[in-house]
């Protein structure tokens, strides 16, 4: 043989393929070794057409790398895609084996609970509660594998995950999301992913484009390249002989076209039927070639009997439980039968051989075009037996509902109450450990099967909520389904409505989700239940961009709560609707604080309305924390929102939710003046949210909120940039955006001179706003900058602007909007009285808790008086709340010994 053919380790013509792999682990290693956080892995992906050789290959690279770094291997497995967190868990349970039981929580860090079922570690919930968040899992893991290759750094781990075509969907979610968060593509570990040829372009979301995605990000992808003639003739005489003759060696390459597992397989057969290597029985190959696979091999089992035939399928169904014990179950046989037909299936290399350290362990095939020869080859109605008697025997077997389902979405429907019942128990399992949309399967399959009419009502309704934040659509359809049928009881029928005006929100249809609230609570009795509907109604009703009636609306929500004291969750929810849209309106804000106080309990919520609570959902301490921070109390907001964070990071919401209370926590340093803090919070909102998705109601606010803090910091080329990036301007989403999205985009284009265009902006910010009765300076401040944009061009109509907003200044009665009021009035009055109301103003600021904005008054009055005392306080403030801008012309002034211009 030709010694250039060979590669390294003895894989024949696979040399530059395992020096990439060489190379990529020496980079590993040596990142490992130097100070600070190991970043010298990377993924490395291999691709080629079944049989090909890259199990053959991973098997070389993990043996080379066993000896410096700690190898974990997963397969997929074609039968097994629909299992959720199937890699995953054979990737991490058994780096986590040898730690102690202390040292695995801390690896964890606090997310046990959250993690260990996913991985297998714990059982998940068997009762419905909080399911957990996909993204928060995902998260969870990725730092769980963080932990474990710092902890590992004397042998940091290498990933293989073979047969990555078969992977679940949850387990390449995971890697997806751990290698996408590195942006300069270096990770702690090294993964190689070998798998089939992918779609030119994979269509929609899925393993393919997840594939795709993963192969975009690699350090290097290669082509597994069929082996020459060269190879395959060093191959032959390696096998049968050295005398192997040309011609022979050449027949064998036609007939395999040089696909290694084809190779090895003929040339065992021909070794076995003692074939002489020679031109004269080159004839006789493909007649043998035809038994390595497909119908071949399928035909070569039978030839085995019907034991080892039927033992054979039910490996194939089984998979990864190929257990010895579950295979006697599955096929009637005894423990002996089972063994004398694995032999007799080992013998015919369509098993694996066994492990001597694990005789018990799984059966395998000798390769994934076996299993799936085999596996095609049982006739449906045999292979739909096999799966319904596979599930009886593990369930006997004591393995959880989850576990069984997957054999469970394969039999054929038959009315089975039992079948119901352990599929919506799997579907609960599922949610458990984040894996939505494997619960939604089993959900669909039991609606099929069907359920009793008395209960099928309750199985839309669960898989109505299985879908609530990953398919809002779905879920409109399925729990308008179930509300349509008998069988829910009240609180199930009045929970069904609830997250149905819910997922019509999330889906931006919140006038349907307003109606299908206040239809609800017209039908429901008096009570806690009603007013859990209330809050809905017209909590969605205030959030829509427009409304018909906002001022009625208004009315009624006051007439309704006027007696409420508090007394309990029902009534705190509708109070805090109540002070948020109290708020909107310019109300006075000591009223709208006594609300807010109103609907917490010692300035907390209540037990039941916390942030991760289900029944009355996240927003109602929300829009409480939210009309505190308008109503000149961020203290008090700061303190919810600092909660929000915390709860949601301990329940594992990675997702909108904490990207929302990232916003949230934005939101109160922007009205304390903290732009730098206001802008850090804002950003990582931004980055919680896009990795969930494009065009969130999150998205929407913190785009409006940053764009508003760079604008305070002078930074409009950045502002601009923000608002291209997420397509912040019109058409306006349906919903509300904090704080009003029209008046922040007025401001942004008076800043880029577009003074036109931001007239027109934000007088269609006052005609939608001043009709609902909606006048906070501060939430819309459009009149303060709308008397601005006219000054130069209308003074007479400006003034009259700027004096009405006075008028509803005092009314709101806050010392941040009574200043920014009489701030914008000093624009239109004589000299000597504009210096007293900006006097006024920044008397009114300081009071408040609002320091950029009284750093821009103290500028207005330096500018006013001539006062270097009065610039240097406002080059002083200017610089404290990092606005940028503001504190360049503050120190230009004063480098020129006069205010600035």
């Amino acid at each position: 043989m030709d010694p250039a053919a060979a590669g390294r380790g003895g894989l024949l013509e696979r040399g530059p393929e395992l020096a990439a792999a060489a190379h990529a682990v020496d980079g590993l290693v040596a990142g490992a070794l130097k100070d600070g956080p190991a970043r010298g892995g990377g993924i490395l992906v291999y691709r080629g057409e079944p049989g090909i050789g890259k199990t053959a290959l991973l098997a070389e690279i993990r043996r080379t790398a066993q000896d410096r770094c700690t190898v974990l291997t997963a397969r997929g497995g074609e039968t097994l895609t629909s299992v959720p967190f199937h890699l995953t868990r054979q990737l991490l349970q058994p780096a986590l084996d040898p730690f102690g039981t202390e040292d695995a929580h801390h690896l964890f860090g606090g997310h046990f609970d959250l993690l260990a079922p996913a991985l297998g570690l714990a059982a998940p919930s068997s009762t419905p509660a909080a399911p957990a968040d996909p993204q928060g899992v995902r998260d969870g893991l990725a730092r769980l594998l963080d932990r474990l290759a710092d902890r590992l750094r004397d042998r940091p781990p290498v990933l293989l995950v073979d047969d990555a075509q078969w992977a679940d969907a949850e387990s390449l979610a995971w890697l997806d999301a751990y290698t996408r968060s590195r942006r300069d593509g270096r990770l702690p570990v090294l993964i190689v992913l070998a798998h089939r040829a992918l779609p030119k372009e994979p269509e929609g979301p899925g393993v393919p484009a997840t594939l795709a995605a993963l192969g975009d990000r690699a350090v290097l992808t290669l082509g597994l390249d069929a082996l020459t003639q060269d190879a395959t003739a060093a191959l032959a005489r390696d096998a049968l002989g050295g005398h192997a003759d040309a011609p022979f060696c050449r027949e064998l390459w036609t007939v395999t076209s040089g696909n290694p597992y084809e190779t090895v397989e003929l040339l065992a057969k021909a070794r076995d039927r003692m074939l002489e290597p020679v031109a004269g029985s080159a004839g006789l190959l493909r007649g043998l070639g035809a038994g390595a696979r497909g119908g071949g091999l399928v035909a070569r089992l039978e030839e085995l009997g019907a034991g080892p035939t039927r033992l054979a399928w039910a490996i194939a169904v089984l998979g990864a439980d190929s257990t010895p014990e579950l295979l006697a179950a599955l096929t009637g046989t005894t423990p002996k039968e089972v063994a004398d037909h694995t032999e007799r299936l080992r013998r015919a290399r369509i098993v694996a051989p066994l492990h001597p350290a694990a005789p018990d362990a799984p059966l395998e095939f000798g390769h994934p075009l076996i299993a799936t020869a085999v596996y095609g080859s049982v006739s449906p109605a045999v292979r739909t037996a096999l799966h319904g008697r596979a599930a009886w025997a593990l369930t006997e077997a004591g393995h959880s509902p989850a576990a069984t389902s997957r054999h469970l979405l394969e039999v054929h429907p038959d009315e089975d109450e039992s079948v119901v019942r352990l599929l919506r128990a799997a579907a609960v399992e599922h949610l458990a450990v984040g894996a939505p949309d494997a619960a939604r399967r089993c959900l669909d399959r039991a609606l099929v099967e069907p359920p009793r009419p008395d209960a099928y009502a309750a199985v839309l309704y669960e898989l109505g909520c299985a879908s609530l934040l990953t398919a809002p659509a779905a879920t409109v359809r399925h729990l308008r389904s179930a509300l349509d049928l008998p069988g829910l009881d009240d609180a199930l029928r009045i929970d069904a409505t609830h997250r149905l005006a819910q997922a019509l929100a999330h889906n931006n249809q919140l006038q349907e989700a307003a109606r299908t609230a206040a239809a609800g609570a017209t039908r429901t009795p008096p009570g806690t239940g009603r007013r859990r509907l209330q809050a809905a109604h017209f909590m969605f009703e205030g959030f829509q961009a427009a409304e018909e009636n906002g001022i009625g609306r208004s009315r009624r929500l006051d007439e309704l709560t006027a007696e409420f004291t508090g007394a309990d969750n029902s009534e705190r929810a509708l109070i805090a609707v109540r002070a948020f849209d109290g708020m909107l309106r310019g109300e006075p804000a000591a009223e709208v604080v006594r609300l807010c106080d109103l609907a917490l309990v010692d300035g907390v919520p209540a037990a039941g309305l916390g942030w991760t609570d289900l029944i009355w959902g996240f927003e109602i301490p929300a829009l409480t924390g939210i009309a505190y921070a308008f109503a000149d109390r961020p203290d008090r907001a700061e303190a919810l929102f600092g909660e929000a964070v915390r709860a949601f990071e301990i329940s594992g919401w990675s997702g909108a939710h904490l990207a929302f209370a990232h916003t949230l926590l934005g939101l109160v340093h922007r009205r304390r003046g903290n732009l730098p803090g206001a802008q850090h919070y804002l950003e990582e909102g931004l980055r919680l949210a896009d990795r969930v998705g494009t065009g969130l109601p999150v998205h929407w606010d913190t785009a409006c909120l940053l764009v508003d803090t760079l604008l305070a910091r002078g930074r409009t080329a950045e502002a601009r940039g923000v608002a291209d990036r997420y397509a912040f301007g019109p058409p306006w989403p349906g919903a509300v955006v904090l704080p009003d999205g029209p008046s922040v985009l007025g401001r942004l284009l008076l800043a880029e001179g577009r003074r036109e265009e931001a007239v027109r902006t934000l007088e269609a910010a006052a005609e939608a706003l001043t009709v609902r009765g909606r006048h906070h300076g501060i939430w819309a401040p459009w009149p303060f900058e709308l008397a601005r944009a006219l000054a130069d061009t209308d003074p007479d109509r400006a003034a009259r602007i700027a004096a009405e907003a006075h008028v509803h200044a005092e009314r709101l009665g806050t010392p941040t909007v009574m200043g920014e009021a009489l701030r914008c009035l000093a624009l239109f009055a004589e000299p000597a009285e504009a210096r007293d109301l900006l006097t006024r103003a920044v008397a009114h600021l300081a009071a408040s808790p609002s320091r950029y904005e009284e750093a821009r008054a103290r500028l207005d009055l330096a500018h006013a008086t001539g006062s270097a005392t009065a610039l240097a306080e406002a080059t002083s403030l200017a610089a404290a709340c990092g606005a940028d801008t503001l504190t360049s012309d503050a120190v230009t002034a004063r480098a020129s010994s006069r205010p600035p211009e």
